[in-house]
């Protein structure tokens, strides 16, 4: 495991010191490799790529990393870069979640709400994935006080693929899911970034994405 760095940039803009750990930013993936010699391919991306400002944990199902959205986001991208390097058919299955209400880590200060953060950016990988990727507020006060309408989760959703469509790689929905093609940085980038604009306005929020590169399908 990698330890955390007191990083100022780390904080969330917020009025609150609060670090992305104690709000419950960061990510689980799980990397397959379809190649007989997947254990150095997976374990040699895990260990090849920059962590620094990151806390991360490996066990036998899945990655844990925690910091901010930026370096969570950066660290996916090198990581499955460095493992569809091998050539080899990749499949990555992402959870990220931030605003926790009850996680392991996640210690949130009294008056604690909805936390804005700034969009990442992430450079070009040259690596074209394709992903179906689904979208969760948790709306979990329910609907507004007073009011008989249950609280609103899918106008945001809706507001996330529309931003999709602009930024060039909405592919299409299907079920349960919006399929996504595109650099794999770009691919990245509408996930994370749909995932901290509606993290701004609904304190919980998870989105899990399904990533494929390198796929027999796609040769040719």
């Amino acid at each position: 495991m990698t330890s955390l760095t007191d990083d100022p940039a780390t904080v969330l803009a917020s009025g609150i010191d609060i670090t992305p750990e104690q709000y419950g930013v960061g990510a689980r993936f799980t990397l397959s490799a379809y190649d007989s010699d997947y254990v150095r391919i997976i374990l040699g991306a895990l260990g090849g790529v920059d962590a620094s400002g990151l806390a991360t944990e490996t066990n036998d199902i899945s990655t844990f990393v925690t910091g901010s959205e930026q370096r969570v986001a950066q660290y996916l991208r090198d990581v499955i870069a460095a493992t569809a390097a091998s050539g080899a058919h990749v499949s990555v299955a992402i959870l990220l979640s931030r605003g926790c209400p009850g996680e392991l880590q996640c210690a949130l200060p009294a008056g604690v709400s909805a936390l804005g953060a700034a969009p990442v950016t992430l450079a070009s990988t040259g690596i074209r994935a394709s992903a179906h990727w689904s979208l969760y507020p948790l709306l979990d006060a329910g609907a507004p006080s007073g009011s008989a309408t249950p609280a609103d989760h899918m106008t945001p959703i809706y507001s996330a693929i529309e931003q999709a469509k602009v930024e060039g790689v909405y592919s299409g929905s299907d079920h349960f899911a919006t399929r996504l093609d595109g650099d794999l940085a770009s691919v990245l980038e509408t996930v994370a970034n749909a995932w901290i604009a509606v993290g701004a306005t609904v304190q919980h929020v998870a989105t899990h994405v399904t990533l494929s590169i390198n796929s027999p399908s796609h040769s040719g």
